[in-house]
């Protein structure tokens, strides 16, 4: 995909015809990547001719190649990285383009920002964690028994049952008073925003200037008992009876992430360390400037205090390592499949060119440390490969940051009917029919509740795989622990192998919905 011309902020470079190009920047980074683990890869990645459908081959291959050991997964992370922060570049009204170190480091790329206080007005006392889940609120036993079903069916990962069944024992850990939460697209459909205003959190927001969307987020914060600090353009104090410093609020992180470095600088020298979610999502190559930009707020933090913590949710719908005893169940859930259905599955599988019923997981690797683990692709081709790199940057940053002392929060979010996802077709059919193939798809409200839970199981439980102290047998460990899959690691067939006839059983049962009714 072609950015529009003349774009400033973070940019990517030209490609043949001289426009800017994600896909040339793209295919440098992946060959990068891999470029630490295995050469020949390296060379296919950068030459491969039909790079937006193939994509997944060499995101395998990224995987399978990390693994190898610790080093290799690490060194493939910092190529990735390094990679990325040379391809694209910091475009500067009337001047030349900076490289993102440079601008990361430029306190003179916009004017200062300034802050803006608020309070909330609710009831001092933080909420109890509860789960919403399809009209209901659960908590206390009937949320621990929930916890148990998912596990039990494979749906989140026994490390994540026991870390949210940890949280339910440690209600203290939910006064979050004590910690100074930025949250980079405070807005996102499927942040925390909800949850941490009624934990008494120090909430530093960053979102896009718009004035409904501060609204928003000032009435969530009224509504609970945190702290609100929100970036101005310019100085303002806040009026109980107006929001006419809502026009005032916001900044876009594609253009003013060194702004918004600055003034996140000034905030952790006033009030002390910060812990830091990159939560931000737009379509298409805008994503991956956009994981960039929050990436050069997170990296410039760390550098500044070692005491920065940083999150991220991660998405199903990627290339993952799982453990070795969630392979072997998925391996036998396909193994176990009834002879009729294999005797169905065969036409389908010849008519459509051998695309479908592909097993999910086809072997047990084990890695130099000896760690078992099978590999799951859920990459869905219809989100892109400017997608997959989005989120594979995130994940190169939390290893990249936790082999450098930082806890590194990155927990996988079940699939989740956003407006965001289900504006595709495809992927809002796929997700109506997931169902027939043992695949839970969550709505935003309960996905909201767990990835909050698990966050602050990150940054309060020592065992968590997030603190750089707790030993791991390999780094990408820290992305099988806590994962919330929603069925897509242990389920019998490949996600992409799938997706067809899960698409047509949710349009087929959307169309008798809409003559029943």
């Amino acid at each position: 995909m072609i950015q529009e011309a003349g774009t400033s902020g973070i940019v990517f470079p030209p490609g043949p015809d001289g426009t800017p190009s994600s896909r040339l920047a793209g295919t440098r980074i992946m060959a990068a990547a891999l470029g630490a683990l295995d050469a020949r890869h390296a060379q296919e990645a950068l030459l491969e001719p039909r790079w937006r459908h193939a994509y997944p081959l060499h995101f395998r291959r990224l995987v399978e190649g990390a693994m190898a050991s610790p080093e290799a997964a690490l060194a493939c992370a910092r190529a990735g990285l390094d990679a990325a922060w040379e391809n694209l570049v910091f475009a500067r009204a009337g001047g030349p383009p900076a490289t993102l170190r440079e601008a990361s480091a430029d306190a003179e790329l916009g004017q200062a920002l300034h802050s803006l206080k608020l309070a909330g007005e609710g009831a001092e006392r933080p909420a109890p964690w509860q789960v919403p889940l399809r009209g209901e609120m659960l908590s206390g036993a009937p949320l621990a028994a929930k916890i148990d079903d998912w596990e039990a069916r494979g749906v989140v990962e026994p490390s994540a049952a026991a870390s949210l069944h940890r949280c339910l024992r440690h209600p203290e850990w939910f006064d979050l008073s004590d910690r100074n939460i930025v949250l980079l697209g405070a807005g996102s459909e499927a942040g925390p925003l909800q949850w941490l205003a009624r934990w008494r959190a120090n909430i530093v927001a960053v979102d896009l200037a718009r004035a409904p969307l501060w609204q928003r987020i000032a009435g969530v914060v009224a509504e609970g008992n945190a702290r609100l600090v929100v970036p101005l353009r310019r100085s303002a104090t806040a009026d109980a009876a107006s929001m006419d410093w809502c026009e005032n609020a916001g900044v876009d992180l594609l253009t003013e992430a060194p702004r918004v470095i600055g003034w996140l600088r000034g905030l952790a020298a006033e009030h002390g360390p910060l812990d830091i979610a990159a939560l931000g999502y737009l379509d298409g190559e805008r994503h991956v400037r956009l994981s960039l930009a929050m990436d050069m707020v997170q990296a410039a933090l760390c550098e500044a205090d070692s005491r920065t913590s940083l999150a991220w949710m991660a998405t199903p719908t990627d290339v993952f390592a799982v453990p070795e005893a969630t392979a072997r169940r998925a391996m036998a859930a396909y193994e176990e499949r009834p002879v009729l259905q294999r005797g169905l599955e065969a036409p389908l599988r010849l008519a459509s060119g051998d695309r479908l019923f592909h097993p999910n997981v086809e072997r047990i690797e084990r890695s130099s440390s000896g760690l078992g683990w099978g590999l799951v692709d859920s990459l869905v081709v219809e989100q892109g490969p400017n997608y997959a790199l989005a989120k594979r940057l995130q994940q190169w940053r939390a290893l990249v940051a936790r082999a450098a002392g930082h806890r590194s929060v990155l927990n996988i979010a079940p699939s989740t009917t956003t407006a965001s996802v289900i504006k595709n077709p495809a992927l809002a059919a796929g997700f109506a029919g997931a169902g027939a193939f043992d695949i839970e798809v969550f709505e935003p409200a309960t996905t909201n509740a767990l990835m909050a839970a698990l966050w602050v199981h990150g940054l309060r439980a020592d065992e968590s795989a997030a603190n750089p102290r707790s030993a791991l047998a390999h780094p990408h460990e820290l992305f099988m622990d806590n994962a919330c899959h929603g069925g897509l690691w242990t389920a019998a067939y490949r996600a992409r192998s799938a997706l067809p006839l899960a698409a047509a059983l949710g349009w087929l049962r959307g169309r008798l919905g809409m003559e029943e009714r």
